[in-house]
């Protein structure tokens, strides 16, 4: 069994959110990447688009996430969904910290993923 620790103190603070990659990690064969990330209190993210697909799965609290101009509430146990290039980010006017799981994919790292595995590499776990 492999345990990855998240280390709450140690996160750093970028782009309006404190953070954690969680994934990749070398005893895990995946597809994606991934990280924990917290929107404190009264901030917000900043809006950005990349090149990746991505979720958001609301791990506590409640938030508003502005997808392609859209804005809605996101709470904890939702799953939100943003195509490659589509502008996004997540708005926390409350009064406690929210967080939530990034997970993001692209080709590349499918076929990485199709490569390791090929070869017999699904990591030590």
């Amino acid at each position: 069994m492999d345990i990855r620790p998240l280390e709450r103190d140690a996160m750093p603070f970028e782009n309006g959110a404190y953070g954690q990659r969680l994934m990749p990690w070398d005893v895990v064969n995946a597809p994606f990447e991934g990280a924990w990330v917290v929107v404190p209190a009264g901030g917000a993210t900043g809006a950005h688009d990349h090149h990746e697909a991505e979720i958001f799965i609301a791990l506590r609290g409640a938030a508003e996430i502005e997808t392609g101009g859209e804005r809605r509430p996101f709470r904890a146990g939702d799953v939100e969904h943003h195509a490659p290039g589509v502008s996004h980010r997540v708005i926390n006017e409350g009064d406690e910290d929210f967080e939530f799981y990034a997970i993001w994919w692209d080709r590349e790292m499918s076929v990485k993923f199709l490569d390791r595995h090929d070869a017999g590499q699904e990591g030590r776990g």
